[in-house]
């Protein structure tokens, strides 16, 4: 069998990002047998795709010698499939998969560890493998496997248990729509399945918050840290991401704010919240895994004036400011008593100069 992969040098600067999902399935490579009798130990297809939106069969692509699979399709509640996503075809016969540049980096990633690609989000990557041996072939998207991004290369007479083999078809399964009756100001319900939070973490009296993007929740880096905080009214809320768990986005339901789809290692985003209310909001990519934020931004009246008193140092501005009146304050305090000296020094030479 042959593996590799093509990217145009100019769009591989993020082939070095790796997830933790990549090296778990590279440690089940490590200690996996033979790639062909490991490919034949499972072949129901229903159950594997069970969470697949893009799944209506095997397509039937024999006769062959090359068949393209896409890579970023939309499915699953965005650009979270493959296209086709369980495909039949000769033995001897090359799939390469073709990246479209959405929905953040992919990988293509055998469940038994016999191939897998670089983990990349460039438009236009290609990643190959020939299939020499008959068997069925499951691999999926490390970041995304969880949100249904599976897929299938069944080779030569293999059977597969499920759904029956469909002809090729150019469409493809439209982005599962939200439950709109859902109340996203109700946090309890719109944070029923974010596994980090823990109830609304009191900022108030503070200028500037701080959210972790890409912190350790829902079986991965796939949370905002804190999930929901509470802020004063003006309050700047800025989100710095951990580059961890491939790309994520800041995305308010409603649109009032949004940032870009990225990765970086501290990158940032800010928003000042100059109404109150409550603001939910998700990372797109990540949403139906959990990755689900709330502010929710109360009056300065509400907040108290005890607040700032409070928590003065999360605020690294703030830090900075408390830390001089400080040092000015206990500065003072010690100059007193020697001031005070030199004072009454001062005050008995100019008795005793007026007195000579």
């Amino acid at each position: 069998m042959t593996t590799s992969d093509v990217t145009n040098p100019t769009l591989g600067r993020r082939n070095v990002l790796r997830l933790l999902g990549c090296a778990a399935l590279s440690g089940a490579a490590a200690t996996s047998s033979a790639a062909t009798a490991s490919a034949q130990e499972s072949t129901d297809l229903d159950a594997w795709f069970e969470k697949t939106s893009n799944y209506d069969g095997v397509a039937d692509k024999t006769g062959a010698s090359e068949v393209t699979v896409t890579v970023g399709s939309q499915a699953n509640g965005g650009a979270f499939g493959f296209g086709p996503a369980a495909i039949r075809i000769d033995p001897g016969t090359k799939v390469v998969w073709e990246w479209t540049g959405e929905g953040g980096v992919h990988d293509v990633t055998a469940e038994d560890g016999s191939f897998g690609s670089d983990l990349v989000g460039d438009a236009g990557h290609t990643f190959e493998h020939t299939f020499d041996a008959d068997g069925v072939y499951k691999y999926v998207c490390s970041p995304h496997a969880a949100m249904g991004m599976k897929g299938a290369v069944v080779v030569g007479d293999a059977t597969v248990g499920g759904a029956s083999t469909s002809q090729p078809t150019d469409s493809e399964a439209q982005p599962e729509s939200s439950d709109d009756t859902a109340d996203p100001t109700d946090l309890d319900t719109w944070l029923e399945n974010t596994s980090n939070y823990d109830g609304v973490v009191d900022k108030t009296g503070l200028s500037r918050v701080e959210v972790t993007v890409g912190s350790e929740a829902n079986s991965g880096a796939f949370g905002f840290g804190p999930a929901a905080v509470r802020v004063t009214k003006g309050t700047t809320v800025v989100w710095r991401w951990t580059g961890a768990g491939g790309s994520h986005n800041v995305v308010h339901t409603d649109g009032a704010f949004e940032s870009e789809l990225v990765g970086d290692e501290g990158h940032t985003f800010e928003h000042t919240f100059d109404e109150t209310g409550t603001f939910p909001y998700s990372c797109v990519p990540h949403e139906s895994m959990g990755m689900k934020g709330a502010v929710v931004v109360a009056s300065e009246e509400a907040s108290g004036s005890h607040a700032q008193i409070a928590e003065p140092f999360d605020d690294p501005e703030t830090a900075k400011l408390g830390g001089l009146a400080l040092a000015g304050v206990f500065g003072t305090a010690m100059a007193l008593p020697a001031l005070s000296g030199v004072v009454s020094w001062l005050t008995e030479q100019s008795g005793g100069d007026g007195g000579n």
